[in-house]
């Protein structure tokens, strides 16, 4: 996505629904965009890669009035190495990405797992924000509602 004015405004609104990732993500935009104002800057969101997720591994058992409203489901992160791992493993194995079925776990102060099949999303354990899945270095990753 090439970042206009709009997009970083849009990035900035959903500041809170990724705080370890977006405000230092905006810092690196703002300088880069008055240091170098005419080259185009992208975004790439790793959320995309899991964008191939049927509805039954994206949405929560919430009413579904929720998801259309407020787009409330499973984004996943960590789509750009997830996706890079899986084309990794169809290399190193000797086979066409489109025919296996793969676990990617992506492991590092923040951590997420992914079923891949055929190079395509379809599971992650990260959900509305990176804040959710397994334990991680910074974050708590799932918690059961009854223990808080």
């Amino acid at each position: 996505v090439y970042i206009t004015d709009e997009v970083e405004k849009q990035i900035e609104s959903l500041s809170e629904l990724a705080p370890l990732h977006n405000p230092a993500n905006l810092m690196g935009i703002r300088a880069f965009r008055t240091l170098l104002p005419e080259i185009p800057h992208v975004a790439v969101f790793d959320t995309s890669f899991h964008q191939t997720m049927p509805q039954k591994s994206f949405l929560y058992s919430l009413p579904y009035q929720y998801y259309k409203d407020y787009g409330i489901r499973k984004y996943g992160f960590h789509g750009t190495s997830h996706k890079y791992v899986s084309q990794r493993a169809a290399d190193i194995l000797g086979k066409p990405i489109e025919e296996l079925r793969l676990i990617s776990c992506h492991i590092g102060n923040g951590a997420s797992i992914a079923a891949i099949d055929g190079g395509e999303s379809v599971d992650t354990s990260m959900g509305f924000t990176p804040l959710a899945g397994v334990t991680m270095g910074t974050r708590s990753g799932n918690i059961d509602p009854a223990l808080i």
